[in-house]
Parts: C-alpha cells; sequence; structure tokens
C-alpha cells in the first residue's frame, strides 16, 4: 500500500514562546525568540508505532519535510519531488498533488489546522488523510489524538478500516493573535473512521444564561480559596476568563496570564516568562481548562505550558475548571504535552471543579 508523508517543519513553533502560530511572518519570529521545531519529535513518534510497515511503501517529501526522519527505520520508502531550503504553504500543496498522482491510497500530513487547510486544497476528497497534530491551533477534527494515535490510525486503515467525513476549520490567526478564536468551516477530509484515535473537532464556547452563572460560580470559588504569596498560571479559555473577571484583572483570553496575592503579575506569558516567575514563586498553581469538544487540557491551544512548566508546578497542583455542560460533551480529560512519560504521569483521575464546592472526578488520557 502506498502512504504519502508530509511534514510542515515550522509547525508548532511559535507556542512555547507565546506566538499562538507560525503562519506567514510569523515562522521567523519564532526563530529568532530561539523556538525549537516540534513536527520532527512527533513525526518520528507517529512513524515508530506503526505496527503494519512491512505492509506499506512510503512515498516522502524531500529533506525536512519528510525524509529526514525515516532513517534507520525498518521502512520501504521512496522520496518524491524537490524543495528548497525554506518551504511554505505552496510546497505542501505541490507535493501531496505530486503524491496523489504517484498514486498513493493515503496521506498522512505532520503539522496544525494550516497544513490542513493546504492538504485540503491539494487533494479536497480524493483520498484519505491522517493528521498527525504538531501545530499551535489544532481544532480541526481531521487530528489524531496524538503522534501515536496516527500510527493506530494508520494500522487501521492498512487492516481494512471504512473511511469518514470529518471538519476542517478556518482559523483566522490574525484574530488568533489578538485574543479572539475565529473559526469557520473551511471544507471536509476522508480520514480513517477510527473514532478512538481521532480527536473531536473544537466546539463553540456557551454563551446561554446558565453557562455564563456556572462560571461566574466555578470563578467565585476559585478566587474565595485563593492562597497568599502562590502564583496562579491562568491558562486559556473563557471558563478561566472568569476568574480574571472575578478577580478584576485583565485576561488574554487566548493566552496564558499569571496572578499573585489577587493581583495581575503578568500577562500573555511565553515558556521563558512563566519559567522566570516559578523561579521566584516556590508555590505555584496552575489552572486550565478542558477543549470543548475533545477535552484536551494540555497539548492543545496552551502550548505555552511546556512539559518543563507542567513538570515544574507538579500535577497536584493543576487545577482543572469546567462548565457542567462542556463536561457533559466530552468522553474524558486528554493531554498531548511531547513528553510521553509525563503525560502517563498525568493520566488517571482528576477532580474538575464544576461549581461552588462542587467538582466531579473525571479519567485523563494520553
Amino acid at each position: 500500500m502506498r502512504i504519502g508523508l508530509i511534514v510542515n517543519p515550522y509547525a508548532g513553533m511559535g507556542g512555547s514562546v507565546g506566538l499562538k502560530g507560525t503562519d506567514g511572518e510569523m515562522r521567523d519570529r519564532a526563530i529568532e525568540l530561539g523556538a525549537t521545531p516540534v513536527a520532527p519529535e512527533r513525526t518520528k513518534g507517529f512513524l515508530s508505532h506503526v505496527e503494519h510497515r512491512k505492509d506499506i511503501l512510503m512515498l516522502v517529501a524531500p529533506a525536512k519535510m519528510g525524509a529526514d526522519y525515516i532513517e534507520g527505520l525498518d521502512l520501504d520508502s521512496r522520496v518524491v519531488g524537490r524543495i528548497e531550503n525554506t518551504t511554505s504553504a505552496e510546497d505542501t500543496k505541490r507535493l501531496a498533488i505530486h503524491m496523489l498522482d504517484e498514486g498513493i491510497e493515503l496521506l498522512v500530513f505532520v503539522g496544525g489546522d494550516g497544513t490542513a487547510r493546504d492538504i485540503y486544497d491539494a487533494v479536497d476528497r480524493k483520498l484519505p488523510v491522517i493528521g498527525v497534530p504538531s501545530g499551535v491551533k489544532v481544532y480541526s477534527a481531521v487530528f489524531a489524538l496524538s503522534a501515536r494515535a496516527a500510527g493506530a490510525m494508520l494500522d487501521a486503515f492498512i487492516t481494512g478500516a471504512e473511511v469518514s467525513e470529518e471538519e476542517v476549520l478556518d482559523i483566522d490567526e490574525q484574530a488568533f493573535r489578538r485574543g479572539v478564536l475565529d473559526a469557520r468551516l473551511y471544507g471536509y477530509l476522508l480520514v480513517p473512521n477510527t473514532a478512538r484515535f481521532l480527536q473531536g473537532g473544537k466546539e463553540a464556547s456557551g454563551s446561554g444564561g446558565s453557562i455564563v452563572a456556572n462560571k461566574h460560580e466555578i470563578a467565585e470559588y476559585i478566587v474565595a480559596h485563593m492562597e497568599r504569596d502562590t502564583l496562579y498560571l491562568l491558562g486559556p479559555g473563557t471558563t478561566v476568563q472568569a476568574v480574571a473577571d472575578e478577580l478584576g484583572v485583565g485576561k488574554t483570553l487566548l493566552g496564558v496570564d499569571a496572578v499573585c496575592d489577587r493581583r495581575l503579575t503578568a500577562s500573555d506569558l511565553d515558556e521563558k516568562g512563566i519559567l522566570g516567575l516559578l523561579a521566584r514563586h516556590p508555590q505555584s498553581k496552575l489552572i486550565v481548562t478542558p477543549l470543548g469538544g475533545n477535552g484536551f487540557i494540555f497539548g492543545r491551544g496552551n502550548r505555552q505550558f511546556t512539559p518543563r512548566v507542567i513538570a515544574r508546578v507538579g500535577r497536584d497542583n493543576i487545577i482543572v475548571i469546567a462548565t457542567r455542560d462542556k463536561l457533559d460533551k466530552i468522553e474524558c480529560l486528554r493531554v498531548d504535552t511531547d513528553d510521553y512519560t509525563l503525560d502517563q504521569e498525568l493520566s488517571g483521575y482528576m477532580d474538575v471543579i464544576i461549581g461552588y464546592k462542587y467538582a466531579k472526578l473525571v479519567r485523563v488520557e494520553c
């Protein structure tokens, strides 16, 4: 079976440095800020978890768009196409069309929502795809839960899994940087019908009266129980926004902000800024809310919370908050931090605060 592989080598680099994406000029800005590539390890993680490798011929994009990551693997492969040293979305589209012409039966791409849109532009629904999550923005429903899950999806396809249509979302990155998540339907791609390995799409935040009241109730509880001399890192999301509103401090809706003794300490932090604050505050806690539709508390939309940050804060100091409505719509909480050992440590069960003095024990999976 011929399988294509295309990697966006810049996908996800903006996350740890707080850029919320690497589209356009932001790619160079991420490099200037010292961001390190995320896609190579994601690609290797995917390839290492494919069990039916004897049954495939992998057609891979050249160099850093694919070929660099298959060396040393027991995998039949062939490099197709050419690229320059600096790559772009046009390379992704051109290579996808080239691989389609070469007769691939499924295309694997490593990237985020922008890469998913490029793949859609190139192949539409002419063949199934698997998205390996690597970007800062990974909200579309065509992505596997993790790189490991993507490997399992490919195995399922090889052994006969059917395909289904899933949504590709158009995320306005300019609006995203301003703290506005403007997500629109861009199109549909075919993916292997393996629900247990596939993430759900992003759901819109609820704004009904009962949901707003529930967020306020949660925020009141969190603020009433904040400890003195403790740094609180507030993650993205409208439920966490309600905590900032209760404190009367500003909050970047899609960024990470810090509060200590009920006062704003820093806004829109990247990994370096967070680690600097943690070095000065021995006591710290981290407040997150699961992503509506798929339940991720780490690894989607909050990559400023890197494995180093999470390990420094510690599992026992992670506070998860969610409205009852959101929690009812997700199967479990999920983590995908780029560090599988840490993901396993975070797995198990966590209390999720759903009201004033009310919590629910929810399973965490990786």
